[in-house]
């Protein structure tokens, strides 16, 4: 690989006698992961072998996942450079927390914290960028998480919103992207020497959202895909000496992790607590991160949320008769638990509905989904959506249409498939265990309620 001159004479000067191998390490192969969805996992998968575990992950396998498969549209797997897992496993969020990944898309982080929370408390997944919100949101309904947010904003704007509110706040930056040039060489294209400290200041910009949002106690995660120490334990030593209730969390490291070094900042040994993936000696891309602990008070913000009850967005209510009616209807005959989703935490939105695991005031905030949408009200009915089929286990829904793995194929694509099973109405559409998504039972035949946008040519 042809590494931009300034980079080699960096990790040079850097890394002394180690940085032949460092550098030698860009022309060999990528490494590829994959982790199954606790969520819905239930003993085996349909397309993909689980040969060899990634040791440090709960939930990671190597190997490459095939787009169009029933693994990966139901959301069984989700693809991720095993690298990137270790950032999941460092947060660890328990269920029933507030957690925030506040620069969230594609979706790996919240996904995988998603996994530990077990659909209980409240995951705010944020992404500046539209267009990544959006994907970032699919990701978020293939994986069947209830309990998400899917926020649209930048950092400063969500301050005041959610002060000192979150238990784990995870920060995979926006970095210079060096950790990546081997899976990515196109992320050489825009580096040069000065990237790495321009990438810095925006990174503190961040940070400084992110301690106001953190909760006493809270735990802070930060990490890169880069090997810049501007990046990396600069920032880390920066957050220490201007937060004085910040510490380091000392964590486990394989023989194969790297310490952070602190003669790359200003020479405080705590820095070591940090962990470094080198990809001369680790089975993965580069990344550098850190887990801290905020052990202060409640910090005051600039601007003082203000006290007055806000007046209701006209496009955000709560459930008129009519549409609880049509709600209550289509649930007692759809779902085993008719009150599965509380209606007191269910809110209507240009007559789609969703489901808020925990009841939040959006009004100012750009968002992609303010919380599980559950579907659509139409004339006189209801239509489930998507996402309600994907964030529920087949056993919770009253009605079940089984099919093969070849009428997958022919579902997925959009057809008509028949079935000799009895009944009638809205039924989820399975794969053994695994549900694909929501159809209607008419007469012997299974009308196709996959979204079109999500439709296939095999």
């Amino acid at each position: 690989m042809q590494l931009p001159v300034d980079f080699k004479e960096k990790y040079e000067k850097l890394l002394g006698d180690q940085a032949e191998a460092f550098l030698a390490s860009f022309d060999n192969p990528v490494q590829k992961g994959f982790r199954i969805n606790p969520l819905k996992y239930h003993g085996h998968l349909h397309e993909h072998a689980m040969q060899q575990s990634v040791g440090y992950s709960a939930w990671g396998y190597f190997g490459k996942v095939r787009g169009k498969t029933i693994d990966h549209q139901s959301g069984l797997v989700y693809s991720q450079e095993p690298s990137a897992m270790l950032v999941g496993e460092f947060a660890h969020p328990k269920p029933g927390q507030k957690v925030l990944d506040l620069c969230a898309a594609p979706g790996g982080k919240t996904t995988y914290l998603a996994s530990f929370m077990d659909q209980q408390g409240l995951l705010v997944s944020n992404e500046i960028n539209r267009g990544r919100a959006k994907i970032l949101a699919e990701n978020v309904e293939r994986f069947g998480i209830q309990n998400a947010v899917i926020l649209n904003e930048s950092p400063d704007r969500m301050e005041d919103r959610f002060a000192n509110y979150f238990d784990v706040i995870v920060v995979d930056a926006p970095c210079s992207g060096e950790g990546m040039f081997r899976k990515d060489p196109a992320a050489m294209e825009y580096w040069n020497k000065d990237y790495p400290s321009e990438c810095a200041n925006r990174q503190r910009e961040i940070l400084k959202s992110a301690m106001k949002m953190l909760a006493p106690k809270g735990t802070l995660v930060y990490s890169t895909c880069t090997f810049a120490p501007e990046e990396d334990e600069q920032i880390i030593a920066w957050l220490l000496d201007n937060y004085e209730n910040l510490a380091l969390v000392d964590v486990p490291k394989q023989d194969d992790m790297d310490a952070g070094r602190p003669e790359w900042a200003d020479g405080n040994p705590e820095l070591t607590k940090a962990v470094r993936l080198f990809p001369h000696h680790f089975q993965g891309e580069g990344h550098f991160m850190a887990k801290l602990v905020n052990h202060g008070m409640e910090t005051p913000t600039e601007k003082p949320r203000a006290k007055k009850k806000k007046k209701q967005s006209s496009n955000s209510k709560s459930l008129n008769k009519t549409q609880v009616k049509l709600w209550e209807t289509f649930a007692k005959a759809f779902l085993k638990d008719s009150n599965y989703f509380d209606l007191a935490h269910l809110m209507v939105q240009k007559d789609r509905l969703y489901y808020q695991s925990e009841r939040l005031d959006l009004e100012g905030l750009r968002y992609i989904k303010p919380g599980l949408e559950l579907g659509e009200f139409k004339k006189n009915r209801f239509e489930p959506s998507q996402s309600l089929l994907m964030a529920l286990p087949v056993d919770e829904f009253q009605q079940v249409v089984k099919i093969t793995a070849e009428e997958w194929r022919q579902y997925v694509h959009g057809d008509v498939l028949s079935t000799t099973t009895a009944g009638k109405g809205w039924v989820a559409v399975a794969v053994d265990d695994t549900v694909v998504g929501p159809g209607k039972l008419v007469q012997g035949t299974v009308k196709n309620f996959y979204p079109k946008g999500l439709r296939m040519n095999f």
